[in-house]
């Protein structure tokens, strides 16, 4: 709060100690587990140095992320591909740069990696539901149970080493029942790949752990059952560890868990208007200085909470909120999202929004509607930029 208090200007603020903390309380969660953060939530070097010097490793998408992340300090060998779709060429240029383990989902993409990346390892992809997430990522990616094992198979026949299965419950998943069902699923995969004498090292359990500082889309606290998704899987991690024919060690890919409460920014007001409605109703629209083209892009889905530090306790009244662009998407929902704002907001008047450290600057655009993207600072322990 020091820090947003003390900018100036519009900039996104990271708090490098709380990433730092919540990266080592995700350790005490999940001892042994390694973790591979996935860096497309918060491509920000000084964020991965950080991670990098406690022993984290990186879930990169493409060569692009994998160069970044040896720059930052990360060790090739705490890298993987997590990306199943890919061309001939990111597969070459990632062999190139060290990279030896590949994420797979289909079969003319392992023979692919057999050809570009010889004799690497391979870890399959299952698909999910992606019921109970935010964003459920269930269409993309993934493949079926029975197309996995043709895969590690195939990628066995072709030199690679099948080495593991990797899933996604799905973008802030708010249920410990989907993992309970990826875990039902892994095991049934791990006992057709050891009847067929394919020995996996490991398991990759993806993303999906959700942060905690979300409202949702109708403005309602988001409040993720932590404990029980921890529980959950520790019990699966047992669960599959007590199958026969594998030695498997556990990989999991954080992403907004790590850093989306540990990111804010400090915007400022644009406008606060009326507007009456071809209905009748009159309608509060507050425009702030960012929205989903500048840092809060998955406004589609939730609400970043908001403090207007100057008008503390002030009437308010409810608005809908939006960024400054001339784009009618860059907007919370015009039904359900109202949220309560100061009655008396001004142009200018600073806004703090909170818990969007994740994406706030990856998804960002480079300047659409000539409104640019906004600068970042990273705050250390002492309050100072970093």
């Amino acid at each position: 709060m020091d820090a947003l208090a003390a900018a100036p200007e519009d900039r996104i603020i990271f708090d490098l100690p709380g990433i730092e903390e919540g990266y080592e309380a995700l350790l005490r969660e999940l001892p042994g587990v390694a973790v591979r953060f996935a860096m497309k939530a918060c491509p920000v070097d000084e964020v991965l140095t950080l991670l990098a010097r406690r022993g984290c490793g990186v879930d990169a998408a493409g060569p692009a992320e994998v160069e970044q992340a040896l720059r930052a300090g990360v060790p090739i060998e705490r890298m993987h591909y997590g990306n199943t779709v890919k061309s001939d060429r990111n597969i070459a240029d990632a062999f190139r740069l060290g990279i030896r383990d590949f994420a797979t989902d289909s079969l003319e993409d392992v023979r692919a990696v057999a050809v570009h990346a010889p004799g690497s390892r391979v870890f399959c992809r299952l698909a999910t539901t992606g019921e109970g997430a935010l964003w459920g990522l269930s269409n993309k990616y993934g493949c079926s149970p029975e197309d996995a094992v043709a895969i590690l198979e195939t990628a066995r026949d072709l030199g690679l080493t099948p080495a593991g299965l990797s899933v996604h419950v799905g973008s802030q998943q708010m249920t410990a029942d989907a993992w309970q069902g990826a875990f039902d699923r892994i095991a049934d995969v791990l006992t057709a790949l050891a009847a067929r004498g394919i020995r996996l090292d490991h398991v990759n359990l993806g993303g999906g752990l959700p942060a905690r500082g979300y409202h949702d889309k109708h403005g309602r606290p988001l409040d993720p059952p932590m404990d029980k998704i921890f529980t959950v899987i520790r019990e699966g991690m047992a669960r599959l560890g007590a199958i026969p024919g594998h030695r498997l060690g556990f990989v999991v890919e954080p992403g907004r868990h790590l850093v989306a409460d540990h990111g804010a920014i400090r915007a400022h007001v644009s406008r606060l208007s009326a507007r009456g409605r071809p209905d009748g109703e009159r309608r509060h629209w507050l425009y702030l200085s960012c929205g989903k083209f500048n840092g809060l892009y998955e406004m589609d889905q939730l609400q970043y909470r908001l403090v207007f530090p100057t008008h503390p306790g002030a009437p308010s009244v409810s608005a809908v909120v939006a960024g400054p662009t001339c784009d009618s998407d860059d907007a919370y929902s015009h039904e359900d999202g109202l949220v309560q704002v100061p009655a008396d907001l001004a142009s200018g008047d600073p806004v703090w929004v909170l818990s969007c450290g994740a994406y706030a600057t990856s998804y960002m655009t480079q300047g659409f509607n000539g409104f640019g993207p906004l600068p970042y600072v990273c705050v250390d322990d002492r309050g100072e930029g970093a």
